[in-house]
Order: structure tokens, then sequence, then C-alpha cells
């Protein structure tokens, strides 16, 4: 009933304005609609999130959104440039080195956090193996 429908990350902030200085300084986002001071819509088509006011930002300990890149390590690179911090995860048999967790498949897989204490990541998946004849 719901394949192939877009479906929207929804980010509580308990400070709109902080939230969206941080969007736009570290993240290079700024909002294309705004409702009351209340709401914050980021992106354009199927890449939309939105940042809501909330009095529970930040205490989700789980991953609330992930953006699928084709090169983590370069975007990873530019976003620590503007200030972006990531964290260091220890899952056992595997663990983020430098803020990267390369998985079993050879998917790789970071997370920060934003200004509310929202867990967001990056994700690129593992490479095609060469077609075989």
């Amino acid at each position: 009933m719901l394949d192939g429908i877009a479906i929207h990350p929804m980010l509580p902030a308990s400070d709109l304005a902080r939230a969206r200085t941080w969007y736009l300084q570290h993240l290079q986002l700024s909002p294309v609609e705004e409702y009351e001071g209340e709401v914050l819509i980021y992106g354009e088509g199927a890449a939309r999130f939105v940042v809501y006011r909330s009095e529970y930002a930040g205490t989700a300990q789980n991953t609330a959104a992930v953006w699928a890149v084709a090169d983590l390590r370069a975007v990873a690179a530019r976003l620590r440039d503007r200030g972006v911090v990531f964290e260091e995860y220890d899952f056992g048999e595997v663990k983020t080195v430098d803020g990267v967790l390369e998985d079993p498949e050879g998917g790789l897989n970071a997370w920060f956090k934003d200004s509310e204490g929202n867990i967001l990541g990056l994700s690129q998946r593992p490479a095609e193996p060469p077609a075989t004849s």
C-alpha cells in the first residue's frame, strides 16, 4: 500500500533558530518553507525533511535520518571542514575508525549529531562486484 511513496524524516528541535543556524552553517541547507516559526522544511521532491519545535529534541538514542551518498569519505571530509563532529561507535566485531564504519559487505556508514542532539547519518552502499561472464 505504501510502496514507492516518499517518506520524510521529522526531526525535533528545542530551539528552532539554533537548528536553522546549525543546518545552514554545517550542512549548507536552508529551509524551503517555514510555518509559523514552528516548522522548517528542507529539501525538495523526495529528498525532504522537517525540523519542528519539540521539547523532546535529542532524547532519541537511534539514527533519525540518513543521507545515501556515493562517496562517504569525501562528503564526511567536507562536513568536518564545516565543523561537523562524527560519532565513534563500537558494535563488537565492527567499529568506527575516524568516525567511519565499514560493514562486512563493504558499505560505509558514519553518524553525527545536529545542534538538537538528533543522530543523523551518511551511508554508502558497497561497490557492485564486477559482472562475470
